[in-house]
């Protein structure tokens, strides 16, 4: 199983729209990920992403190409500060590659929890417009095997 956890790009403020859509910036610094993984001809089976509007059009874009077999679906429980728990139950139980798009601090406690069982050790610096992938090839044991942000691609 191959899990790609994205933490969505740059937002405007809440006070400028409360809406939070992506901003210039983040718009463009998610155009260079999509252009630095195109040729990697990235699967999935599924895109989960939050139902914030910055979550929404962050998956957009890495969809532009990023091949989703399934579905690309807008999920409760993907919240800031959701529970990680439960969605760590949920892809015990799956072996779909499935890509989360997300928000800070969600991603990182939940690829906290899979790499070394516990929420709270931080083992990967999230950025706004990042992937990180992991894999695992057996139920409980989770690897990173490469991370990508904007700053990189500089």
């Amino acid at each position: 199983m191959k899990l790609y956890l994205v933490q969505h790009a740059k937002a405007a403020p809440e006070q400028i729209d409360p809406q939070r859509p992506l901003t210039k910036e983040g718009k463009a610094d998610l155009q260079k990920i999509a252009a630095f993984i195109k040729p990697l001809n990235l699967c999935v089976d599924y895109c989960w992403h939050s139902r914030k509007k910055r979550a929404e059009q962050t998956a957009e874009i890495l969809t532009a190409v990023i091949k989703v077999r399934k579905a690309k679906i807008a999920r409760d429980g993907l919240g800031p500060n959701d529970d990680v728990k439960i969605l760590k139950d949920e892809l015990s139980g799956t072996a779909a590659d499935i890509i989360i798009v997300s928000h800070m601090p969600f991603v990182s406690r939940l690829a906290s929890l899979l790499l070394t069982n516990s929420e709270s050790a931080e083992p990967v610096a999230f950025r706004q417009g990042g992937i990180v992938a992991l894999s695992r090839a057996e139920p409980e044991n989770w690897q990173l095997d490469w991370m990508l942000t904007p700053q990189l691609l500089a």
